[in-house]
Parts: structure tokens; sequence; C-alpha cells
């Protein structure tokens, strides 16, 4: 059956010879880059393209077209390319972006014409060139994820940010290539109205925020693509969920045609036309539509409905609404500000005006002048406050909407939705860290989601800060509440994990840890108890170094059958406590290589631990901390947007005090495990 895939969804590929079919209703350019494990292309060379056509596994179309067949055998890749990303781009003398055309159609089809997955490329705007799909190896097997990553630059910018050398050179040689056979360009297939034929753009998923383009769901100006976020992966700087962003923000998108892929052609191959449809394209009935508020009464804002962003299911419209949220906060908060400094800047101006003038000396001229500039500060002020409280009243009614209705993964601990818990089949999207908040809004809490599988590691930040003073008598206590922030953290993690994909291992050198892990212990999730010691410490440490070691070797040799048997497979969750007590150098240097190395092999690293206990080891260490999401057990305005100049607060997502809820779900979880195994 098709895997019809929305931005972001990946789908295992069972074959190693395939075909990517391209329908996109006008000619465009289609090419593909070989990349490494992180996806930086391997040079030019390395770059597929209508003026160099064919590399290893890899044959592209020569000229610009509507329909495009590219081949690729995956099993003839090198050694080195674990990414193989398409790209599509709009040729000179075209439509200027992809806006302003019918949404482009993907499918990657066995030999045989049998469809594996497919992909519509939603939600672009302004981008001229975009990053369609990319296949990739994981632990040895080659899967398709849905990416959509546009680019307003066109291939230039898209070379750049693949870290290819001199990319206004190479785009120029493809569109020199491209003129040379744009006459053989197919025209734009022809529209259908048939009752039967099913549109894809019956419904327009929005982007999540761990993707480019799409549109914010209100107005507002188009924000500029920004550096990465401070959680450390390219993002929309405004969003903690994810990944950079040309498009956030802006008009609503333009209406787009629909456009039947059946009746797209290829001149250029043999065999005469190609069928892009599929039986279950035509019969199955499209995704529900989001559910819609109730008509608002004339001059009042709409009813705010939980899920009522754009999406392929109820969870993706959650996370898009989120994320929404996120957004009409940050935008809205940043407009106050800006208007109380306009204010402040005006009033200082009419005070030194006043004050420079020496007939404001004369009388009660001056005074008079001063009330006057105070009296207009004061209105400005109150008029940006009105306007803030407007929107924040009706993002707390949203806010009340969408919180019950939120899936686990999403949910706070206090939500009902954990009495109704059961261990999933499949793995979310995303999975909540916290809440954030800024200080105009401290009522107001924002979910903070991150998508899964984690990219980095996390860090619980244990040092003791001035702050704390009146919380906690010393630094003891706060080390606990640090331990009982990650404890809550890693049972989060292993609820939304199917049964068995998801392992959780402890290192808690001193044992001071073991309060606050008692839940772990207790319930049986943990395969081993908290290792302790410096020989605890090594022996945790070589383990799961050599089964990063083993899965990388096995992946980069393509050998992943052959992986020991014992060998356990799922995702590792290391949490290390009191760092770093009980590490030597050479600990210090393997923890450092699982930091670096085990996110690509689904090895994962939980410190909870104080920067300053480390001093010792110098700058060694720096980079460890800086490839770690930091986290604080207690609310604290570190984590910085680099857009609007936000220092958002984090809260950490606790458990409510004498609540049995994670006694509830780890004891379901380990007896989902012990059935599994």
């Amino acid at each position: 059956m098709t895997a019809e895939l929305v931005r972001g969804q990946n789908h295992p590929l069972s074959q190693v010879r395939l075909e990517i079919r391209v329908s996109a209703g006008t000619p465009v350019v289609a090419s593909a880059t070989l990349g490494d494990e992180h996806g930086r292309a391997r040079g030019v060379e390395g770059v597929a393209h209508p003026g160099a056509p064919t590399l290893p596994g890899l044959e592209v179309s020569r000229q610009a077209a509507a329909d495009h067949r590219l081949a690729v055998d995956l099993g003839a890749m090198p050694e080195a390319v674990h990414r193989v990303h398409v790209l599509l781009a709009l040729p000179d003398g075209g439509p200027a972006s992809f806006g302003a055309v019918a949404a482009p159609f993907v499918a990657v089809t066995g030999l045989d014409g049998t469809e594996v997955a497919s992909y519509t490329i939603t939600g672009l705007d302004a981008e001229s060139a975009v990053v369609a799909v990319e296949l990739y190896r994981r632990q040895g097997a080659w899967k398709v994820r849905a990416v959509g990553q546009g680019y307003a630059g066109g291939l230039a910018e898209l070379f750049s940010d693949q870290g290819l050398p001199e990319p206004q050179r190479l785009a120029a040689r493809i569109d020199e290539a491209v003129s040379q056979s744009l006459a053989r360009a197919v025209p734009a297939p022809p529209q259908h109205s048939a009752d039967g034929d099913r549109t894809r753009q019956t419904a327009v998923p929005a982007p999540g925020p761990d993707q480019a383009g799409g549109s914010h769901r209100g107005s507002g100006p188009a924000a500029p693509q920004q550096p990465a976020n401070p959680y450390g992966v390219p993002a929309p700087p405004t969003t903690p969920y994810g990944a950079q962003s040309t498009t956030a923000g802006g008009a609503p998108q333009p209406a787009i045609p629909p456009v039947d892929p059946s009746a797209a052609t290829q001149p250029s191959a043999p065999g005469g036309p190609i069928n892009y449809s599929h039986p279950a394209r035509q019969t199955a009935a499209p995704p529900p539509p989001p559910p819609t508020a109730p008509p608002a009464a004339p001059g009042q804002p709409a009813q705010p409905v939980a899920g009522d962003a754009t999406g392929w299911s109820m969870d993706e419209r959650l996370y898009n609404q989120i994320w929404g949220m996120f957004e009409d906060l940050a935008r809205t908060t940043a407009a106050y500000r800006s208007a109380v400094d306009f204010a402040d800047s005006r009033l200082e101006k009419e005070l030194d005006q006043a004050l420079s003038d020496p007939r404001s000396r004369i009388g009660g001229q001056g005074e008079a002048a001063r009330e006057t500039a105070r009296a207009k500060h004061a209105d400005l002020v109150d008029q940006a406050r009105a306007a803030l409280d407007r929107d924040l009243a009706q993002l707390s009614a949203e806010s009340d909407v969408v919180e019950p209705a939120l899936p686990p993964a999403y949910a706070r601990w206090d939500n009902p939705v954990w009495h109704a818990y059961r261990v999933p089949m499949e793995i979310p999207m995303a999975l909540r860290l916290g809440d954030l908040y800024l200080p105009e809004s401290e009522l107001l809490r924002i979910p903070m989601l991150v998508r899964l599988p984690l990219e980095r590691g996390l860090w619980i930040d244990a040092g003791f800060t001035e702050a704390y003073d009146e919380l906690f008598a010393d630094a003891h206590e706060l080390r606990h509440r640090a331990m009982e922030t990650a404890v809550a953290l890693a049972a989060r993690l292993l609820a939304v994990y199917p049964a068995g994909e998801f392992t959780v291992q402890v290192i808690d050198p001193t044992g001071s840890g073991s309060r606050a892990l008692a839940p772990l212990v207790r319930t049986g999730v943990l395969p081993a108890p908290p290792a302790q010691g410096a020989a605890g410490v090594a022996d945790v440490l070589t383990r799961l170094t050599q089964r990063v070691d083993l899965v990388q070797m096995a992946v980069r040799g393509g050998v992943a059958d052959s992986l020991p048997s014992g060998l356990d497979t799922a995702e590792q969750l290391l949490i290390v406590n009191d760092f770093p007590h009980g590490f030597d150098d050479r600990a210090v240097t393997q923890l450092r290589y699982l930091a670096d190395e085990g996110p690509a092999v689904g090895v994962h690293l939980m410190m909870v631990a104080d920067r300053e206990d480390a001093q010792a080891y110098g700058p060694l260490l720096d980079p460890l901390w800086r490839s770690l999401l930091r986290l604080t057990p207690l609310p604290d305005d570190h984590l910085a947007d680099p857009w609007v100049g936000h220092a958002w607060t984090y809260e950490p997502a606790l458990v409510p005090p004498g609540s049995e809820v994670l006694q509830q779900v780890l004891t379901l979880v380990a007896a989902a495990r012990t059935k599994y195994t």
C-alpha cells in the first residue's frame, strides 16, 4: 500500500532499484545531490544535474520538463553516501516561484511502477527551488523522507545551504545546460475536472515547525530567514520546535488549481505516457478536514477549536496549531515592546525639546509641555497594552481548548489523557519537554515541543545560583530536583515509544540520585540497576560506545543484517548524574564520543550536572555543553530568541506532587516490554 507522506514523515524502502517520478504541472529542473551522514553535499562532483546527469547509482533528466523520471540504484551508491537529496527548481523564463504554480508531486516507485511512497510539496510561496525528498540510510536500511525545504534564492541558495563551493557558478552551469534543452520541455498537463478525479489539493498540510516553507495562520510581515534557534537545530527563530523557514508568516497561500497527475506525459521516455496515479489515490477518500469553529458574532473573534490547523492527522494539526500559538505570542509581544520603546523614545525627545527651548522656562509653559508629553506617552502605552491584552485573551482561550485535547506526548502530566494511557504502536511526531512563557504573559503557557527522534542530547543544569537561595537550603536539594526533572523526561520518552523500542540506562556514580530514580527502579523499566562507582561508569560507557561503533560500521559497510543477535537495537537514553564524579579521562572521551556520534545511531545523552563541577577539564568539555540542549529544574529565562529578541522562560514538565500518574504509566510500559520480549 502506498504511503502518502507529509512534510517530515519517512517510510522504509524495501527495494534498492527505484524510480523517483515528478509531476509538476510546469517545466521544472530536476537535480540530486549525494551527501554524507550529516547531509552535507560531497562537492560539485556529487551533484547530478542536466549538465552532468549521471553519477554512480543515480541518473537525472537532461532537460526541464513538467514530468521526470529519476533512476536510483541504492546498491550502487558509494559507501560514503548516506543521503540523496532530490531537488526541483524553476528554470529561467518560467514562473518566478512555486507559489504561482500547482504543488509538485513526487512519487517513489519500484521498477515495475508500483508506488512505494508519495509526497505533495505544499506550502511553497516565494521559493524557486526546493529539496523535495531525501533518501537516507539508517542502521543499514534506506528510507525516504518528505522534506519540502524551499529557497527563495533559487538553486544558488540551496547549494550554498548544502555547503557546496561556488554555488552561483554551479547554478549558472545548470541554467546554461537547461537553456540548451528548454525547447523540448514538456508543457503543463491539462486540467481535469471529472468528479471522480481526486485532486492533490484537498487539504494543504502546513509545514511542521521543523521544516521550511509554509505560512503563518495569521497575517503579518514575512519573517526573514534567520540563524539557528537556541535549541541548536535550524529553525524559524521564533519557534523552539525546529527548522529554518524562508516564508514563516505572511499572507495566505495563493489558490492553486488542482492537477490530475494521471494526465502527465513524458514524451522523451519510451513506452508512452506515464501514469502517476495509484488505484488507492483515485478511490480512497481524502483525509478528514480539520474541525471548524462555529461562526463568530459580528465584531467578535472566532471561537477557538482544538486541531483547527492544517495537517493530515489530529496530532499534526495540534502540533502545527501549537507552533502557530507560539508565533502569535512572539509576534504580539514584540509589537507591544516595540510600541513601548517608541513611546519612550518619543517622550525623551519631547522632554529634551521642552528643556532646550528658552521660552519654556518662562511661566508654566515648560511644565505644561512636559505634562503633554507624558500624557501622549501614557496614551501610546495604554493603546499598545490594550492590543496585547486582546491578543493574549484570544490565545488564552485557544490554550484552554487545546490543552485538554492534547495526546500524551504533548500533554502535561496533570492532563486526564494520561489516565487512559496505553502503550502506543507508533512514534509520535514530537515530545513535550516543558512550557514556555514571557514576562508580559506569565499565565499563558505554550508547550515546548521537540521532534522525535531526538537530534541532540539534553542537559539538566544542576548548578546552584543566587536565584535559588530562597528555594533550596543547599545544592543537594537542587540536584534532587534536577534528577526529578530528568526522570520525568525519561518517563515521557519511554511512554511515547512502542514497546521494546526505547531503553533507559543510568550512571549514578555516588548513588545520590537514588531517591529521584526510584520510580524507574521500582517499575522495572531499567534493564539494569543504575551503574555506580568508576567501574560501573566504565562498563556502561564501554558497552554503549561499542554499540555505536558496531552500528556505524554495519551501516557504512551495508551489512546491517550481520549485527550480533544479542545487540539491543532499540533507541537508548543514557542518564548521567553527578558528572564528572567517577569519570576519568578515558570516560570523559567516551562521553563526548556518545554525545557527538550517538544520536545518528539511536544513542542519546541526558546529563544532570553542574558545569562548574567540570572546570578542572578546562575548555576540553566546552563542545560537549554546546552540543546539548540546556534545560533547568526551575523556571528560567535562558532560551534566547534571535528573531525578535525575546528571552523565553522555560518551565520543566514535572509530575504534580502526590500524583501517582508516573508510577501508573511506567508500570504499563514495563508490562508491555515484558510481553514484547
